[in-house]
């Protein structure tokens, strides 16, 4: 399953596992992704069975969306792909490198 997630994918799928819920528009602001990139994403997670999508109970015009018991239960596999990846990324550079760019990304994010 992980090896079919887009990086968009994955990105809002290890944050709506944190939210617990959320709408669409708020999700994608938190990813940093325009309003139809996270609709897609959203119909893509859902039609994997990672998300579950119902009306908003306070707002009908609205979409709530939460993970489901599968995202629940791969996510710590995501999270250690996701370091995977960072170590990967990061390995060309020495030490003071390292914290040198995760500094200046810090600033930017």
């Amino acid at each position: 399953m992980l090896d079919g997630l887009t990086p968009t994918q994955f990105s809002a799928l290890v944050r709506l596992v944190e939210l617990g819920e959320s709408s669409q528009n708020r999700l994608g602001r938190l990813v940093s992704m325009d309003v139809a990139t996270i609709k897609g994403v959203v119909d893509r997670l859902h039609k994997k069975g990672l998300v579950s999508l119902a009306p908003d109970q306070t707002d009908r015009r609205r979409t709530t969306i939460r993970p489901t018991e599968m995202a629940l239960e791969m996510i710590a596999e995501l999270h250690a792909m996701g370091s995977q990846i960072s170590e990967e990324t990061l390995e060309p550079l020495d030490g003071d490198e390292r914290a040198t760019l995760l500094r200046l990304l810090r600033k930017i994010i």
